[in-house]
């Protein structure tokens, strides 16, 4: 695994790095988001860890940069910032998932894992947070829906596993409970992204869970 560290603060990197390095993973690292990019195109990482806060181009507009430049691996948020606004537009823009600096070293490892094998991974701290997202009231006030009709092209089956998606189900639980391969989810997985027009299982569950798929499988 190759992980592009884009993080503002030298120790931070350097201790990151080297926590990574010697669990057997390659880091190459960035001190700007201007820099992560170019690294990004030269490197061709397998998943990048994105400070949110930084000077200049911060995550969510190096995250956009990256997209718009054709960079589609996972990106996962490693942050101190516990701010709803910050993790509402970080899932907006399709980050992968948003991880807080204080978590327990040994967890950074199985967090990359499974945000390549295609889950969502947000720190537990934030579950709260990201429940209040989902449901319209971060910042407050409902947000509006994005699309009138959201899933007007998904298969009943897509309907169905985002359904399961938006209830934070792995593929594996997914695939055991539709008496389905693993393979086969995943597959299902990536046309609803592409259909969704998103890049990640966080910003999917948000839509389907505000357009009630969510709710519907809670009291169902």
């Amino acid at each position: 695994m190759r992980v592009l560290l884009i993080d503002d603060h030298a120790l931070v990197r350097k201790g990151i790095a080297g926590l990574l390095r010697s669990r057997g993973v390659e880091v190459v690292s960035a001190g700007s988001g201007e820099e992560g990019v170019r690294c990004a195109l030269d490197s061709v990482p397998d998943i990048v860890l994105l400070d949110v806060k930084m000077p200049g181009m911060n995550g969510i507009e190096t995250m956009n940069t990256l997209r718009a430049r054709g960079v589609g691996v996972p990106v996962l948020m490693l942050t101190m910032s516990s701010e709803d606004a910050d993790l509402s537009a970080a899932l907006r823009a399709g980050a992968q998932g948003y991880l807080l600096k204080d978590m327990e070293p040994e967890e950074l490892v199985p967090a990359l894992q499974s945000a390549l094998q295609g889950e969502s991974v947000v720190a537990k701290e934030l579950l709260g947070t990201l429940a209040r997202i989902v449901r319209g009231e971060a910042g407050g006030r409902a947000e509006a829906p994005r699309r009138s009709a959201p899933f007007a092209e998904l298969t009943a089956r897509e309907l169905e596993i985002l359904e399961h998606v938006a209830k934070g189900s792995s593929n594996k639980v997914i695939a055991n409970t539709l008496d389905i391969t693993d393979g086969t989810v995943k597959l299902h997985v990536k046309a609803i992204l592409r259909k969704l027009a998103v890049h990640s299982r966080v910003e999917a569950a948000v839509i389907a869970v505000e357009h009630g798929l969510g709710r519907k499988m809670r009291q169902g």
